[in-house]
């Protein structure tokens, strides 16, 4: 019996123009991504967005419109993920500062800039794209393999 797919989302955060980025896997930093999670039932995107990116980061971030929508899954299992991505704008809390996930899934956080993004393997494949609003970032990034 397959996993039903999984929504989660995910905030586009840009400060002097660098976007923040999270490592994507527990304790382990060769693979970077926008900070989000997993979606709650009965909680709106945006409350979830709010909750996840705090957890994360330890920021505080107004939610705006979606900008991307990915997908990705495992082709060789039944792992299959859908992210809606939010552009976000920080209000509060120390961008530079430390903090601590709770459910210590993050444990590395960074502000890059486009030329730094370029040398880290990232996903979604459109990231860069997306967060640098350029006029062909596709609103919808159709199905990556998950990467280990």
């Amino acid at each position: 019996m397959l996993r039903p797919i999984r929504l989660a989302v995910r905030g586009i955060i840009m400060n002097e123009n660098r976007l923040l980025l999270v490592n994507a896997w527990k304790g382990r930093t060769h693979l970077w991504c926008a900070p989000g999670g997993g979606a709650e039932p009965h909680q709106s995107l945006t409350a979830n967005l709010k909750r996840e990116i705090y957890e994360e980061t330890g920021l505080g971030v107004m939610v705006g419109a979606p900008c991307l929508v990915n997908e990705f899954h495992d082709p060789n299992g039944d792992f299959h993920q859908v992210d809606i991505y939010f552009r976000c704008t920080l209000i509060s809390g120390d961008p530079e500062g430390d903090w601590t996930d709770p459910e210590g899934v993050v444990s590395h956080r960074k502000w890059v800039t486009r030329e730094e993004l370029n040398t880290l393997r990232v996903k979604p494949d459109s990231l860069a794209a997306v967060a640098w609003e350029d006029p062909n970032a596709p609103p919808y990034d159709a199905l990556e393999p998950i990467l280990r």
